[in-house]
């Protein structure tokens, strides 16, 4: 049984980059977000650990991030944060899809 590590960093990055969104601009929003969908991330990485075919969970969460994220990058032109979390999450997506 392997350790979903790459995962588990996936779902740090999400809700630490929540809390710093709520630290530099006080954005609520990007805490609740981003603590949610690295929770979800993190189940999902636990999931993936049990059972490597199990990653409905996983793919879900960074699907729909790429999509939310993408398009908040396309309209405001900004790498940080956006454009970073939706690269990430497209990342995340291929890598499920592909392993």
């Amino acid at each position: 049984m392997a350790v979903d590590w790459l995962g588990f960093a996936y779902a740090a990055a999400l809700a630490l980059g929540g809390f710093m969104g709520y630290k530099r601009r006080g954005s609520v929003v990007s805490l609740i977000a981003g603590l949610f969908f690295g929770s979800v991330s993190a189940y999902g990485a636990y999931k993936i650990t049990n059972d490597p075919h199990d990653y409905w969970t996983s793919l879900t969460a960074a699907g729909v991030l790429t999509l939310v994220m993408g398009m908040r990058f396309r309209k405001s032109g900004k790498l940080m944060p956006a454009g970073i979390m939706a690269g990430l999450s497209l990342l995340m997506v291929l890598r499920l899809l592909i392993f």
